[in-house]
Order: C-alpha cells, then structure tokens, then sequence
C-alpha cells in the first residue's frame, strides 16, 4: 500500500471520527429542547396572579408589582448600551436587581427618579415595565429559549453530515488509487463555508422563533434550515470541484470536504 492510500484511509477515519464527535455533542442541546418548549409552553399560558382572570396557579402566573424609582443612568451591558433602572427596596426578586431597558425606547425618556413604575415578573423572569400606560417588553424572555438549542444542534448535525461526506470521499479516492484509476482533488472547505454553516441556522431560529411558538416554532426551524442547507450542501460540491484532466476518466466525482489552512 502506497503512503498516498494510507493518507487517505487516515483521513477518512479522522473525518468519521470528528462526525462521530459532532454528532455526540449534538445530544447535548437537543436534550434541552423538550424542558425548553414546556417553559415556553408554561409562559405563553401564564395568566395574572390577580383580577377578574386571575391564574388558579400561583406558581405560574404573571406579577405586576409597583416600586418607586431609586435611580436611573446609562450603562454598558456587552456590547450595548442600556437604560439601567433601579428600584428602592424592598422589592421582591427579580424585580430587586437592576432593569435594562432600551436606551432609546419612549421609558428612557418619561422614567425619572422618584417616580412609580409597574413591573411584570414571571417565576424569575424580568417580563415588563411600564408607566402611565408606556410600556416596554424586556429581552431574554423564555419564549425563544427551544429554538436557540434547535440552532445549535443544526450546526453540530450540518457539519457532521459534512465531516461523514468528507469521510465516504477519502475512502472512495483511496479505493480508486488502490485499483490503479485515477482520483480527483478534494473540495477544500473555507471559512465562507464554515460561516454558512453557523449562520443558516442562526438566522432559522431567529425567524421560527419570532413567527411560531413552541413545537411549531422547533418543527418550522429544521425545515427552513432543511431547505436551504440541502440544496446549498449538494450543489457546493458540484459547482466547487476544480476541473482536472482526470475527469472523463474518473467517472461521478468524489465528494469531500478538507478545510483549507
């Protein structure tokens, strides 16, 4: 056996190995997903605690409570800037700890120390606040968790499709130079790829997540990520293979993935 066909056989053993991998690291945040979609479910059907349509269960039930204004400024949150609330305590949690809310939404401009403002909590979570009938919904709502975890689990089930093509091509190409026929160049796989294979489903989440709630919202990410990842797959690796002189003679090219230094 030549060192070339060797190098090829390692290859296609480190590509099945790192799909094996990635398919592995997909459990992780799939097996979230079910917890994910019965919170979102619990939220979405979260009535007030109080009032004519008050929740009979007071564990899961929007609270509005009301506190005064201790302070407000504009601070750095990440990246962003925020308008930071805090409230004189007491308050309950989580209403106890500082609020951001958008730097140029209407609260920014109306909230002043001093003043009342109601905020909605639900279990642990940061809901609403509003003012004389402003109101403004914070981020970070448990409404859009599933489908965060979808997303990554398509990123790690995409390139693990890609490492078990990359695979099948180093095999193949080994087996066609052990029988004396001739093998076509890899399809190197750049970073432009790599991106793609982050933001499609990404930018599947985001949309699934804003137009559909809970299971619909899961089942309608894999399929916008299915639709676009399968053609997109499959015609990369035709339109990307660089011709060679060995092509009428090789027959169906080989499909393999190798990400280029």
């Amino acid at each position: 056996m030549s060192a070339r066909i060797r190098q090829e056989w390692s290859r296609s053993a480190a590509w099945a190995l790192l799909g094996l991998a990635l398919l592995a690291g997909m459990a992780g945040p799939s097996a979230f997903v079910p917890g994910k979609v019965a919170t979102e479910e619990a939220f979405l059907a979260a009535r007030p605690c109080h009032g004519e349509t008050a929740a009979p269960d007071v564990t899961n039930c929007t609270r509005t409570t009301r506190g005064t204004v201790l302070s407000v400024e504009s601070a750095k949150s990440g990246r962003a800037t925020v308008f930071r609330v805090r409230l004189r305590p007491p308050m309950p949690a989580p209403a106890d700890q500082p609020i951001d809310l958008d730097r140029h939404g209407d609260l920014s401009e109306r909230i002043k120390p001093g003043e009342q403002v109601e905020v909605t909590t639900w279990r642990n979570v940061l809901v609403a606040v509003s003012q004389d009938g402003v109101r403004e919904t914070l981020p970070g709502l448990p409404d859009e968790d599933a489908t965060v975890f979808v997303a990554v689990a398509l990123m790690a089930l995409w390139s693990a499709a890609l490492a078990f093509v990359a695979a099948f091509g180093a095999g193949r190409r080994a087996r066609r130079l052990a029988t004396g026929r001739p093998a076509l160049p890899r399809v190197s796989f750049g970073g432009g790829k790599g991106v793609g294979v982050i933001v499609v489903p990404a930018a599947a989440a985001f949309c699934a997540g804003h137009f559909w709630d809970a299971w619909t919202a899961v089942v309608m990410t894999v399929i916008v990520w299915a639709v676009v990842a399968v053609p997109v797959t499959v015609l990369a690796l035709y339109w990307d293979r660089e011709p060679s002189p060995a092509s009428s003679s090789a027959g169906q090219p080989d499909a393999e993935l190798e990400r280029s230094n």
